[in-house]
Parts: C-alpha cells; sequence; structure tokens
C-alpha cells in the first residue's frame, strides 16, 4: 500500500491495484475563506496539480461535505462518473454536483475487491458537535494488503478505542491537526493522536490534517515532540504535503 498526503486530508491510496482519492480539496491557496478569522484557507498550496492528484484514480471516497474535504475546485476538476463512496445523507447533495455513481457506505461495502466498513466519530463535543454535523470514518481491506483504518474527522471517542480494538488495524489514519473553534476540539491534537498509539500498541499511526486551515493548532513538530516524550515515537508517521508512504 502506497499512501500520499496531496494536502489536509486528501490522500491518495495505492492498494490491491486501485487508486483511491479520499477527501479532495483541490483549490490554490487562500481559495476558501477563513474558519477562525485567522487566514483564508488553505493556507498552504496544492504541492502538485490537480491532474496530478487526479491521475489514475479509480475510486472516489467523500466522508463529508465540509469544503477542505470538498472544495469546489474539486468538484469542478473530477470526473463525475467515477464510483464515489459517501455517508448516507450526503448523495442528493453529490448527485445534486453531477456525480452519477454514488453510494452510501452504510456498513460494509465492496467496490473493485476492496472492502470499506463504515465507522462513527464525533466532529466536535457538546454544541459545536451539531454545528459540523456528522463525519464518518472506515475500515479498509483488501487481499495482500494491511488493514487500513481511516478514523476521518473526529476526536477520540470509545467507539474510536473500540474500532481499535475491534478491527487491530495494522495502520491507522488520525486526522491530527487540533482543529478547533472556540475553544471545542474538532479533531485531535497531540496528546489525543498519543494515546491513539497506546492504545494501538502494534500500528502504525499516520498523522495528517495538519498545516493547512487556519483553526488547526497543533503543528507536526509538536506532534512528534509529544510522541518522543510518550515513547512512541516510533510508530508515528507525520508526512510532509505531497510526500508519499509505502505502508507494509
Amino acid at each position: 500500500m502506497n499512501l500520499t498526503l496531496v494536502r489536509n486530508a486528501t490522500l491518495r491510496l495505492n492498494i490491491a491495484g486501485q487508486t483511491v482519492l479520499i477527501d479532495p480539496m483541490l483549490g490554490g491557496r487562500h481559495t476558501l475563506p477563513s474558519f477562525a478569522g485567522i487566514e483564508a484557507n488553505p493556507t498552504v498550496p496544492l504541492p502538485m496539480t490537480p491532474d496530478a492528484v487526479l491521475d489514475g484514480m479509480t475510486l472516489l471516497v467523500v466522508s463529508h461535505l465540509h469544503p477542505d474535504h470538498l472544495d469546489p475546485a474539486a468538484i469542478a476538476a473530477l470526473p463525475k462518473d467515477l464510483p464515489l463512496l459517501c455517508q448516507p445523507g450526503d448523495e442528493a447533495t453529490l448527485q445534486g454536483h453531477g456525480f452519477q455513481n454514488v453510494t452510501p457506505l452504510q456498513g460494509t461495502v465492496s467496490v473493485a475487491g476492496l472492502t470499506f466498513t463504515r465507522t462513527d466519530g464525533e466532529h466536535g463535543s457538546g454544541e459545536i458537535l451539531t454545528q459540523m454535523g456528522a463525519a464518518m470514518g472506515f475500515v479498509l481491506r483488501a487481499p495482500g494488503e494491511p488493514t487500513l483504518y481511516w478514523a476521518g474527522d473526529t476526536v477520540l471517542i470509545p467507539a474510536v478505542r473500540d474500532t481499535i480494538a475491534r478491527e487491530q488495524p495494522a495502520v491507522i489514519v488520525t486526522h491530527s491537526g487540533g482543529a478547533a473553534l472556540g475553544g471545542t476540539l474538532l479533531i485531535m491534537d497531540a496528546a489525543q493522536t498519543v494515546d491513539v498509539l497506546r492504545a494501538a500498541p502494534d500500528a502504525t499511526v499516520v498523522a495528517v490534517h495538519l498545516e493547512s486551515l487556519d483553526h488547526c493548532f497543533t503543528s507536526r513538530n509538536a506532534l512528534r515532540e509529544a510522541a518522543q516524550e510518550a515513547g512512541v515515537a516510533a510508530r508515528l508517521l507525520v508526512p510532509q504535503d505531497g510526500e508519499t508512504l509505502t505502508l507494509n
């Protein structure tokens, strides 16, 4: 399995002969509004051309409809006949954007030899959680490949720990940028990512969703330092934008 971090949550997965694009945000720097009143988003440029991001793609996953996971540039650029997995309830909006082959990921769905199982998360807590709406994760299995748990936009909740214990994934992708609004975490920060590493002592954790939005306050260096202090840094990978990891 090769995993390329494009930027933020946008990933390319080359797995079992398929190329999966997850949560595409393809616009240039400052093409989206600010989320925290600090700077327009994204705060960094796309590290490759949109054509390079889309090259060879066979399947699209859109975990939820926030603009840092599906932006207008991606809606315009993506081929509309591509198979697309989304969370239940988002189908009509995506079809309204012209996507013709939309499947809600409810339970387990198999596509082109890949098996996706939806997982639960919470995109914040308290009143903020209601404002943010639902966001899904998934467990991905394919013959001859490591089991991948993509946690998605969630804080660390019992359901995440339960998924780790039940599925025993070899690779866990966390959104670890410490995004927050009004002092409430929306995704994991350094401390919660370290707790994931402790909960999954045999897994490699790949931390993404960092240093690309103005409401994300956890840096790559801070995350690495926290993992080092906790003695779990050997199993943490924090790719740069545009970097490809090979995960066996």
